[in-house]
């Protein structure tokens, strides 16, 4: 019998296959990027062998929630998700990708995806050629999967308005998205807090998310309100999958505001009962009680009509900036950052103009500056626009842990960092905080519980069918930790710190962390979503 030959061996670890399963004992060989053997292999038939002797040997992570569009044009390798043992990122989310675009409103688009990384030149047009400007930087440090966004098609048709769209206008998104999705995209986001989401009604959210039923693609939405109007706002997603006929996903579920702490029960009990009427409904969630996103969202959604430069305009005029106080101050029918969590909960973490002030509470500003909270965030973004970021504490743990251990709640991120500010730890610390905090620690769920949640859950969401699993002929993404050592380092305060544990990361058969540091050897790659 002839015998095989290994490129890469991996020996005597306690493989976590990814189903859920218990763990099991073997060795697993990995030949031209794939996995070809699991079972007792011997070491004299393998170019390399790696010894995972008391360590764990699982899939590796698929960060479900991503903002990694454009990461990879700055950090080939994408170090902070690589560090913590993703090796596929799922992008487009919250309604923003960086394609298709149009030329008219092109400045609109990268204003607002500028929070995904700034002096990028956009040189593609549709999404396909988005596609080809990421492989053409060659291999990546981990897999793309792409989402297209709502709000993207919305300002490539309509720019920046606050309206519904024309027959016509519907129908030149429907096209865009159809194209997108022949491209290769996994399916459609939404983010309906944001501009120019916020201005859609869920008839129109229906109409398109049709089209990426067509492509047997899903939609993942920012839902409307995540704080004092939470449960309807499930209810509007549950009601797109139904009456489009898509799959649902709901994107970083939280419960926001310390008046809507405890409602978990009731928004996971709507999920699970959605699920029993045949309506396939998913989420993910992160392990922090605190979110981020840039500071202009504190401020009415008509604020943003027209872009940034819009914006700019309307924070610098006295009798604008008097209405958009009232209007925060009265109305809660809107997701109301300062409302629902107050000043000293909102952390700027992120202004070009005013870094002094970086680190801070507004309520600290304020002092600082001896200037109304008000008159500080509208100074601020009056200079820097979409640019300024920050982070807000609105969560409780207790609801966290509650949705994060739920079955139907995957695992992501919406986590990265561009090099500027002060980022979340989210985007360094979110897996091994799962496995060491809450499975490990808290053991909240069990460790095989925990990298389903990671690998083939996601995978089967997104439609990879040759990832996600340790199974002969699947691709061999794997990460190797240690189970009592993994965790996450990184905090509010110095949240660029890589975690503990991760011994070894394989991207498509590619070593690219070993022995817990980078090889700089890349193996990651565009994944398309195929149809059929």
């Amino acid at each position: 019998m002839k015998q095989e030959f290994f490129d890469l061996v991996i020996k005597d670890g306690k493989v976590v296959d990814g189903t859920g399963n218990p763990w099991f004992r073997a060795d697993i060989g990995i030949k031209d990027g794939k996995i070809a053997k699991i079972g007792k292999i011997d070491e004299k038939t393998a170019d390399k062998v790696t010894n995972a002797k008391g360590l764990i040997v699982t899939p590796s992570f698929i960060d479900m929630h991503s903002h990694d569009d454009l990461i990879f044009f700055k950090d080939l390798y994408n170090k902070p998700k690589l560090q913590q043992g993703v090796t596929t990122v799922v992008t487009g989310n919250c309604g923003l990708s960086p394609a298709p675009i149009s030329k008219d409103t092109l400045e609109i688009l990268k204003a607002y995806t500028g929070i995904l990384g700034k002096d990028i030149d956009f040189k593609w047009s549709s999404y396909g050629e988005f596609l080809k400007s990421l492989e053409e930087l060659g291999s990546l440090g981990t897999n793309v999967a792409g989402l297209v966004g709502h709000g993207t098609l919305r300002i490539a048709v309509m720019g920046m308005e606050n309206r519904d769209p024309t027959t016509e206008e519907i129908e030149e998104m429907k096209k865009l998205l159809g194209q997108a999705m022949k491209d290769g995209a996994f399916g459609m986001s939404t983010g309906l807090i944001y501009p120019p989401g916020v201005y859609s009604k869920t008839e129109e959210l229906i109409e398109l998310s049709k089209v990426v039923a067509e492509y047997r693609g899903y939609y993942a939405t920012h839902m409307r309100n995540e704080s004092d109007g939470v449960i309807e706002s499930i209810k509007e997603t549950i009601r797109i999958g139904k009456e489009a006929g898509v799959p649902v996903h709901i994107s970083h579920h939280k419960v926001a505001g310390k008046a809507n702490w405890g409602r978990s029960k009731d928004t996971l009990n709507l999920i699970e009962q959605a699920r029993e009427e045949g309506i396939d409904v998913t989420a993910d969630a992160y392990p922090y009680t605190a979110g981020s996103t840039y500071l202009a969202s504190v401020l009415p959604p008509w604020a943003h009509e027209g872009g940034e430069e819009k914006l700019k305009e309307r924070c610098k005029d006295t009798r604008t900036r008097e209405q958009m106080r009232k209007f925060i101050e009265e109305r809660s029918d809107w997701q109301n950052f300062v409302k629902q969590t107050g000043w000293e909960n909102i952390v700027l973490v992120y202004s070009p103009s005013f870094p002094e002030f970086e680190g801070k509470n507004i309520l600290e500003i304020s002092k600082e500056w001896n200037k109304d909270p008000y008159d500080v965030v509208f100074d601020i973004i009056a200079k820097d626009g979409t640019s300024a970021e920050m982070i807000v504490f609105m969560m409780d743990e207790g609801d966290v842990e509650r949705i994060i251990a739920h079955p139907y709640v995957m695992v992501g991120t919406d986590g990265l960092d561009t090099g500027v500010g002060f980022p979340h730890p989210r985007a360094y610390g979110t897996f091994p905080r799962v496995l060491g905090v809450y499975a490990r620690d808290k053991k909240l769920m069990t460790i095989e519980e925990a990298v389903r949640k990671m690998t083939s859950f996601p995978a089967q969401r997104l439609g990879l069918k040759d990832r996600g699993v340790i199974k002969e002929g699947m691709w061999a993404d794997i990460v190797i930790f240690d189970p009592k050592k993994i965790r996450d380092k990184a905090t509010y305060q110095n949240s660029r710190e890589k975690p503990e544990g991760i011994e070894y990361v394989i991207v498509n058969g590619v070593i690219s962390i070993e022995e817990g540091e980078l090889t700089r050897e890349r193996g990651g790659k565009v994944l398309r979503k195929v149809s059929s």
